[in-house]
């Protein structure tokens, strides 16, 4: 089995960035990829979502931004496919990574299946899009009508004439009311805690303050918390019909689901035919628990892009490069700090007459 440079786990556009680096620094890696095809976490997309909702997508390294109108879903996995073919990057797929090891003389293995990789360094890049999170509510199975997560929203065509609770504080919630409110028979909004609107332009001033405080988290061990959640919220101009439906008007979460709606403990109900959970996602970093990264905090430690607990890990696309800018310049980042460990390591294994099960 050969020894790799480094293993990147993930072809979203955190690990393209960083395959491209580690190719620049000549460094000897393989990508792998749990899909089938290029695009990541945006061919999952619902199809309503167009590139004028998300207003652009940062370039990859070395190339310019996808121009392209259209469905998201459609223009950024042929922009990604594109630039896996044009710069040759070593992307393997279907593969999903069961889990990270170490083999006890220096080098990670990285399992999937019957296959194993063997590295020096590994690049997480596995974002979060496959860890949708739910929370508990009581009486949630009680629920007769439709109950799904932003990670299935599929439209709003199928919320025509229902009543429909969105549960979130988020982007996403308020995307999601933007389509569904004008086309439901009613809508109710509700959030943990008061959402913060932005009134003012969110310069890039405002956007280095806002990814320096989700930075501070991760550097403690503190599970990391998205970027939107320091910047406040706005509206769109796709999002004010919904906006003069009154879809915005806030109210506390409910205390439990019922068979018909939800509830709160003060005796209000809502009668509801759906509730869309826009509840956000978590890092999927299962695969990396044998290697005990976690801090006592919840977190993994990141000094940079490196684990603490072990630097021979890079994170990237986790709390402050989730973001596409962020996770171009985490790309980098992560793959400097790939060669400067590796150089300081001293000479690689000799490699064998493999490249990988």
């Amino acid at each position: 089995m050969e020894t790799y440079d480094a293993v990147v786990i993930g072809a979203g556009q955190a690990g393209l960035s960083a395959s491209y680096h580690l190719r620049r620094l000549g460094l000897q890696h393989v990508v792998l990829d749990a899909d089938d095809a290029p695009g990541g976490a945006w061919r999952h997309r619902w199809d309503s979502l167009t590139m004028d909702d998300v207003h652009g997508v940062a370039a990859l390294p070395g190339t310019e931004p996808p121009r392209a109108a259209g469905r998201a879903n459609e223009v950024v996995p042929a922009y990604f496919a594109d630039y896996e073919r044009r710069f040759d990057l070593p992307v393997l797929r279907p593969v999903a990574v069961d889990a990270v090891t170490d083999d006890g003389e220096g080098s990670l293995l990285t399992r999937a299946g019957a296959r194993t990789w063997r590295s020096r360094a590994l690049v997480n890049a596995t974002g979060t899009w496959t860890r949708p999170f739910v929370p508990t509510y009581p009486g949630m199975a009680t629920f007769r009508g439709r109950q799904l997560h932003t990670s299935d929203y599929d439209g709003p065509a199928s919320f025509a004439g229902r009543r429909v609770v969105v549960v979130g504080g988020g982007a996403s919630a308020v995307q999601l009311l933007g389509e569904v409110a004008p086309v439901a028979a009613a809508t109710l909004w509700v959030t943990r805690r008061p959402p913060v609107w932005r009134t003012d332009d969110f310069d890039r001033e405002a956007g280095r303050a806002a990814v320096a405080l989700v930075e501070e988290r991760v550097r403690r061990g503190l599970p990391p918390a998205s970027v939107v959640s320091v910047t406040g919220l706005a509206l769109r101009d796709q999002e004010r019909a919904a906006e003069r439906l009154g879809a915005y008007r806030r109210r506390p979460v409910f205390d439990r689901v019922v068979p018909d709606g939800v509830a709160w403990d003060d005796g209000t109900t809502w009668d509801a035919d759906v509730i869309l959970w826009a509840t956000g996602f978590r890092p999927a970093v299962a695969h990396l628990a044998p290697l005990g990264l976690r801090s006592p905090r919840g977190g993994i430690r990141l000094d940079g892009t490196a684990a603490v607990a072990d630097p021979r890990v890079q994170l990237v696309g986790y709390g402050p490069s989730a973001s596409t800018i962020g996770a171009n310049r985490a790309g980098r980042a992560a793959a400097v700090a790939v060669r400067d460990a590796l150089a300081a390591a001293g000479p690689a294994p000799v490699a064998g007459a493999s490249r990988g099960a």
